[in-house]
């Protein structure tokens, strides 16, 4: 028996064009799921999958990481579980712009497959401009309602991301950018960014007498309210947006319109009025009036390398009092914003069952040089003299909250030599931050990647190598690719290792080579793909 879903495919790919180097997108295909018998004469309903039917994978075991602080949290010992479980990112137009749940059958199909596999749940966006697009404090939370019950069916975890980043915005919002411009980041040169409010203003009743903080708060709270019997079973981590793609750092890399191009080194985002009344309030208080009338004027332009500019250099500007000074609050109100909101939300989920977490940008290339110019520019105060990971660790831990870092499938030796990478250096010095912090580390892959080499990479950083390991695993992203043979072979393999402690594990042939469900992609309908444009 063979059930066909037929649905559009994506059309947002565009919003997480801020990230570097994240493989488009192709998001949730139309699915095809064959459905035979697993033994002669005994037929498979549609709405149950045996073990049997992708690769023979062990039952989840009763034993849990220990939630919320347990004692297996953060630094894992040798007598700790060290089981890794390992969710999916869905397709970032799960919920579209119109706030209805795309191609429901096909996704239920593919979350069966998931399950099947040992996959413990699915992390989603959750839209601040899809939710709150109707107006101020009007939230529609139906379409994720839909997931969330669709989820429990399939015996599913959710990690649900508080996106409040550019998807749009919600309509009100990007009229308030209009009205008043500063209220988004911008650069030396006057540019704006719209993908996310500027946290210059973070205090102030921008936003139709609304300071943003309590805009993120209610917005929060009132997701809390609906899914509160969701909350500690379903939904098992609430990832707080704090920036673009949703993570803590400032938009200095944007690859919109050619603006950046790996590996260029970015640029300082804090020209807009609000953050150079803070510049010039600190540097007041700092006895140097003259270091609060505008940032640095010698960073260079975004797709330049460090040793173009007077401020990145080997012996450059960053290396000095000044530097010092403008680098300190530059990082320093980063690290406010991220504190303030997960304040918030830890008063909001306090007692929920749900764990917090946050996401951090793994800014690798530059990395072996002296400044570290590329995590400079994103708000990561990380130089050859000045650790810049464990101040956010600390903050993370004293909010009880996951630190959840990306490129943990990269390899030094992958990189081009002239960008100066190292993401291996990268991970180690964030896993020793966390560490030392007491903080819970979470991963995630930056690149769509399905090689055996990328899954041995994670396996391999997943391990407490420097006294840490991983406490959960997400892999990016849920789309056609994933389940072609070769590469749902792969992933198999590489959930089954990781639920077995960080352990490769090769599959036989026969265990995934005639499986009884298969999910591929079929010939999408065009006639509903031109209607869904057009309801966007």
């Amino acid at each position: 028996m063979a059930l066909t879903f037929r649905s559009p495919t994506s059309f947002l790919s565009g919003v997480d064009s801020g990230k570097p180097h994240k493989a488009v997108d192709t998001d949730l295909p139309p699915i095809s799921v064959a459905l035979g018998s697993t033994r002669a004469g005994r037929r498979v309903r549609a709405k149950v999958i045996s073990a049997e039917a992708v690769a023979p994978v062990e039952p989840r075991t009763a034993e849990r990481f220990h939630r919320n602080g347990g004692p297996c949290s953060g630094a894992r010992g040798p007598g700790c579980d060290r089981r890794v479980p390992v969710y999916v990112m869905l397709p970032l137009d799960t919920v579209g712009m119109c706030g209805g749940l795309a191609r429901a059958r096909a996704l239920g199909a593919s979350m069966m497959a998931l399950r099947s596999a040992g996959v413990e749940g699915v992390m989603v966006d959750v839209w601040w401009g899809v939710v709150e697009r109707a107006g101020p404090g009007r939230y529609d939370w139906e379409a994720y309602g839909e997931l969330v019950r669709m989820a429990e069916r399939h015996g599913l975890k959710l990690q649900m991301v508080m996106s409040f980043h550019h998807v749009p915005l919600p309509p009100w919002v990007i009229e308030e950018m209009n009205q008043n411009p500063d209220i988004m980041y911008t650069d030396q040169s006057g540019r704006r960014n719209p993908e996310y409010i500027s946290l210059g203003c973070d205090t102030l009743p921008v936003l139709r007498g609304r300071t943003p903080i309590q805009v993120y708060s209610e917005y929060m709270q009132s997701f809390r309210d609906k899914f509160k019997d969701y909350l500690g079973n379903v939904i098992d981590e609430i990832q707080v947006g704090m920036g673009p793609c949703g993570e803590l750092r400032y938009p200095s890399y944007p690859e919109s319109n050619g603006i950046w191009k790996y590996p260029g080194i970015g640029e300082f985002q804090c020209y807009d009025k609000y953050m150079m009344a803070s510049l010039k309030a600190a540097a007041a208080a700092a006895g140097h009036e003259e270091w609060g009338r505008s940032g640095p004027h010698d960073t260079g332009h975004y797709k330049q390398f460090p040793e173009e500019t007077g401020f990145f250099r080997r012996e450059g500007t960053w290396n000095t009092e000044y530097g010092n000074f403008f680098l300190e609050w530059y990082s320093n109100k980063l690290l406010e914003h991220g504190d303030d909101i997960l304040a918030a939300a830890e008063g909001i989920f306090r007692g929920s069952g749900a764990k917090l977490s946050a996401k951090v940008a793994g800014i690798h290339w530059h990395f072996k040089t002296r400044s570290h110019a590329a995590e400079l520019t994103a708000g990561y105060y990380n130089t050859r003299h000045h650790d810049g990971y464990l101040p956010i660790a600390r903050m993370l831990a004293k909010r009880g909250a996951v630190m959840n870092f990306t490129c943990m499938e990269m390899r030094d030796d992958q990189q081009p030599g002239h960008a100066n990478c190292s993401p291996e250096l990268l991970v180690r010095q964030v896993k020793e931050a966390a560490k030392e912090a007491s903080a819970e580390l979470a991963g995630e892959n930056a690149l769509e990647r399905y090689d055996e080499a990328a899954f041995s990479q994670v396996l391999a950083t997943s391990g407490a190598d420097e006294g840490i390991g991983l406490s959960a695993f997400t892999y990016l992203r849920m789309n056609k690719k994933l389940f072609e043979g070769e590469n749902w072979r792969h992933f198999v393999a590489f959930v089954k290792g990781m639920t077995e402690g960080g352990r490769s594990v090769s599959l036989p042939r026969s265990d995934w080579g005639h499986s009884d469900l298969y999910v591929g992609s079929v010939i999408g309908d065009r006639k509903n793909k031109d209607k869904f444009v057009a309801a966007l």
